[in-house]
């Protein structure tokens, strides 16, 4: 560890920008500043930290919100000044609610475009049904609506076998967090496992009210 972080260039702030990319779709998330201490804890633990340069101290991305990124694949540029990340990243990455920071696209006339239909909204209150109702909505409108660099898009495009196989996938990340006996995992794995679900509900055509009316049946 203290190898690579001797070849690494932190700038005069003892800071080095880090690149955060979603694995699967290759979708830019986010970009960040770290320490050597957040690259430590970064490739220690598996989840991005980055230093925080208004609050002067270190965070752990979804140390709050929940929506976390698991570091899949690590790198830096051929300068060695810079990081990227490939993640999973949960439920979102901006704070806005919106799943990449770049979600404002300026188009040919120097205008801006931004979509506006964050995947959660952070100061909504949310009653324990309306979230997957929500979350349902904004799904579904991703596939009758498709928009340019969404992982909802990303998942429909790619077809059923590689809904599929997120589904299984994440319900083994289940499996595994239960395993470890470790709640923040089983929670934020189970959030996954939930959201990939929805998707292959909308792709195949069942509803939550098709769900919510098998359950009722077997209550």
């Amino acid at each position: 560890m203290m190898g690579l972080l001797k070849q690494l260039k932190f700038d005069e702030y003892g800071l080095i920008p880090a690149i955060v990319q979603d694995a699967e779709s290759g979708q830019v998330l986010m970009l960040g500043y770290m320490n050597r201490e957040a690259v430590k804890k970064s490739l220690q633990t598996g989840k991005t930290h980055f230093w925080s340069r208004s609050r002067k101290k270190l965070w752990m991305k979804g140390e709050s919100s929940g929506h976390i990124q698991s570091i899949k694949e690590a790198y830096f540029d051929c300068d060695k000044d810079v990081l990227l990340f490939k993640v999973k990243q949960t439920t979102a990455a901006c704070h806005t609610g919106h799943y990449s920071c770049f979600y404002s696209r300026i188009d040919d006339d120097y205008g801006i475009i931004e979509d506006n239909e964050p995947v959660f909204q952070p100061d909504k209150v949310y009653s324990d049904a309306s979230i997957l109702k929500e979350l349902y909505g904004v799904v579904a409108d991703r596939k009758a609506h498709p928009r340019e660099g969404s992982y909802t898009n990303y998942l429909f495009e790619k077809g059923l076998d590689k809904i599929l196989k997120k589904v299984g996938e994440e319900s083994a990340e289940v499996i595994i967090a239960s395993k470890n006996c470790s709640n923040d995992e089983i929670i934020c794995e189970t959030a996954d496992l939930i959201y990939h679900l929805i998707v292959l509900l909308v792709e195949q055509g069942v509803t939550l009210d098709d769900i919510y009316s098998e359950l009722k049946k077997r209550r």
